[in-house]
């Protein structure tokens, strides 16, 4: 167990901040982040470059250090020192909050077993920023992130998506996001509610509102450009139908092994399993054990 007290005056080793800033418009930079971004000894940049220009508009002359994908088992460890000594470092991303989708989340869970405050310094989220103007529903969503680039992951993570009751929301880079709405409409259905929203907070920020086939026929008809958060509404009615049929009539082991035989690994089977039984999947695993 890990209690943390964020700003308790008896923790003698320094703070890590994740620091939220501008997906786009300088003018969402928040006066605490200015002023936490000032008094930290260290921050530390998934891209140096782009941050120095961040830290240049605000006058901001902190030491900056590099920390992203590549240099993350080196660099995460020589962090985590640092913060033990009693200096407070600040965890920025490209854009918007770290550690969603990059690898401040290494580094954040590296500092939770060190026993190092994380303090969210709250800011710009293009996800959520993107949800709000959508239309959809808004009470219960799952962010995906970016989805899988091969085709066989791409259908297993699709299929789960279907089987989502809320709001789905993830990105899409412009240069795949015409073969990803092909694929959303061959496993999903081209008719179910999407949301395409690109350039958030700039002067060409766009929402295109339709199906997933008049959103793919729209960006076939115009070049993407600039990357996409896509927030999509999967249509369960018929489907819940199809899939009260096809596992009612199955034990739940032959259930378990038809998703194995789909290419599913034991754990991700079981998960799926109970997910269509609408049961918990300890109940399913204790179910399995009680028929052998």
């Amino acid at each position: 167990m890990n209690i943390q007290k964020s700003y308790s005056s008896e923790q003698k080793s320094g703070k890590l901040y994740l620091v939220g800033t501008p997906i786009g418009n300088l003018e969402d930079m928040t006066y605490r982040a200015v002023r936490i971004l000032r008094e930290v000894q260290w921050i530390a940049a998934e891209d140096t470059r782009q941050t120095r220009k961040l830290l240049a508009h605000f006058e901001i002359p902190t030491r900056l250090v590099s920390y992203h994908e590549h240099n993350k088992h080196a660099s995460g460890p020589e962090l985590i020192r640092i913060l033990q000594s009693g200096d407070d470092i600040a965890l920025v991303s490209d854009a918007g909050l770290p550690a969603i989708c990059d690898p401040g989340a290494d580094l954040v869970r590296l500092a939770i077993e060190a026993d190092i405050a994380v303090i969210p310094i709250p800011g710009a989220n293009a996800a959520l920023s993107a949800l709000i103007i959508s239309g959809l529903p808004t009470d219960r969503f799952t962010f995906v992130g970016f989805p899988p680039r091969d085709a066989k992951p791409m259908q297993q993570e699709m299929s789960g998506w279907g089987r989502e009751s809320g709001t789905i929301i993830g990105y899409e880079s412009p240069h795949r996001i015409v073969k990803t709405l092909t694929r959303m409409a061959e496993y999903l259905g081209e008719d179910c509610e999407l949301c395409l929203v690109r350039e958030l907070t700039k002067r060409y920020e766009e929402a295109i509102r339709g199906t997933i086939r008049e959103c793919l026929d729209h960006v076939q008809e115009h070049p993407p450009q600039g990357e996409y958060c896509f927030i999509l509404r999967v249509e369960h009615s018929e489907k819940e139908k199809q899939a009260e049929t096809w596992w009612s009539e199955l034990t739940p082991q032959a259930h378990v092994d038809k998703y194995e035989a789909d290419g599913h690994d034991r754990k991700e089977a079981l998960k799926l399993a109970a997910q269509d039984r609408g049961i918990p999947k300890r109940e399913l695993y204790n179910e399995l054990h009680r028929e052998k």
